[in-house]
């Protein structure tokens, strides 16, 4: 599932220096988009090994990055998920809960849902996976009721051999800018519909880029019935909230 990597490069560029276009308190989705924003810190001192700071679920959490592959940037739908879980913390409570999340990259989306006290799967391509260890042990050793596990995943392959239906029953799916410029699309979507089941919730927050966003949005709604909980416009971000089509919605 890689890109070629002058192109992986072009757009991590690209996407890591786009400012979001907001200004503080001019609306509810600018302000708290500034509030999401707020949640990243840098380090005060420049070392050898490039890392974001992040302020979630009351711990601060660092994040080792590279600038290679997709699966080694924090993107800011991983921020916009973080946040959400933070603050619907009842209503979604994580508490004890079974969670996947797919496309996991350095990890922080499945840092964040283990301190809030889930037993997290943190799942993604082999070369991902020494990174996403790295980063979740660091964050969640002696910090966390459940310890994480890291899985290998490669959308659409051995899903049954690797996670099979009879064993593996999650409450929540999480998944964060997993559509992207890539082939792959059919391969998530089957992805999805196997991990799945019946009361299973899928939370999942996107960023609209291509045209190929849409479609596959509509592919999506053909197996899941699909909710909004917030638009940001300012970031071009949507999260959603899934289930099977049929199920009833949380």
């Amino acid at each position: 599932m890689d890109m070629i990597p002058s192109q992986c490069n072009h757009l991590i560029s690209a996407e890591l220096t786009r400012k979001p276009e907001y200004k503080e308190g001019k609306n509810e989705d600018e302000q708290t988009v500034a509030e999401i924003m707020r949640r990243r810190f840098s380090p005060a001192v420049v070392t050898n090994r490039s890392w974001e700071g992040f302020h979630f679920a009351g711990h601060e959490i660092k994040i080792t990055e590279a600038t290679e592959c997709y699966g080694a940037v924090v993107w800011p739908s991983a921020l916009v998920l973080c946040h959400f879980l933070e603050t619907n913390a009842e209503q979604y409570s994580l508490v004890d809960k079974s969670v996947i999340e797919i496309g996991a990259g350095t990890g922080l989306v499945s840092i964040v849902a283990t301190l809030l006290g889930a037993h997290v799967t943190a799942t993604d391509l082999p070369e991902v996976l020494g990174n996403l260890q790295y980063n979740i042990l660091k964050n969640t050793k002696i910090k966390c009721k459940h310890q994480p596990q890291v899985k290998e995943l490669s959308w659409g392959v051995d899903l049954e051999k690797n996670f099979p239906k009879s064993l593996c029953q999650f409450d929540y799916i999480m998944a964060a800018d997993v559509v992207y410029y890539h082939p792959f699309l059919e391969e998530l979507l089957l992805t999805f519909h196997h991990l799945c089941q019946d009361n299973t919730v899928i939370l999942w927050a996107m960023r609209f880029r291509l045209d190929k966003e849409n479609q596959f949005i509509g592919r999506f709604q053909e197996l899941f019935d699909l909710e909004v909980i917030s638009n940001f416009p300012s970031l071009n971000i949507t999260l959603y909230k899934a289930v099977r089509r049929g199920k009833k919605m949380m």
